[in-house]
């Protein structure tokens, strides 16, 4: 697993977090969201395409790039609000996986390793779509 490091191409145009072709996982604790990845790691899933992203490196790196993203008008898509769900549960002390999953077929690969996961938010960046992982 590697570090988080936000990089241009994980932005929209008006520079909001929309990382196309990753999920993103939250869970409740460190330890929760290093037990995904182990779990992920054993079912052959390259650990590569894998990040932790800290409550620090939500707060500051991704929560930022909301700014004034609905301003003048509110965006048409749901972003912002995505990226403000990911920061709020960060300052509850939530952690996130950051996995390269462009396929849906990877992507329900992945579910079906971490059905039994303590999985608190999941979102799929589609092109143009924001995809709800749990409910």
């Amino acid at each position: 697993m590697k570090p988080f490091t936000l990089e241009p191409r994980m932005l929209t145009l008006r520079g909001v977090f929309y990382p196309t072709g990753y999920m993103i996982l939250m869970f409740p604790t460190a330890q929760d969201a290093r037990d995904a990845e182990r779990k992920l790691r054993g079912a052959g899933y390259d650990s590569e395409a894998v990040s932790l992203l800290t409550p620090t490196d939500i707060q500051g790196q991704v929560a930022h790039t909301v700014g004034n993203a609905d301003m003048p008008l509110p965006s048409a898509g749901t972003e912002a609000d995505t990226v403000r769900h990911f920061a709020q549960l960060a300052s509850q002390g939530h952690h996130a996986l950051m996995i390269h999953a462009p396929s849906a077929e990877e992507s329900t690969h992945v579910m079906s390793v971490l059905h039994d996961a303590p999985i608190s938010y999941g979102q799929k960046y589609r092109h143009l779509v924001i995809e709800d992982l749990v409910e």
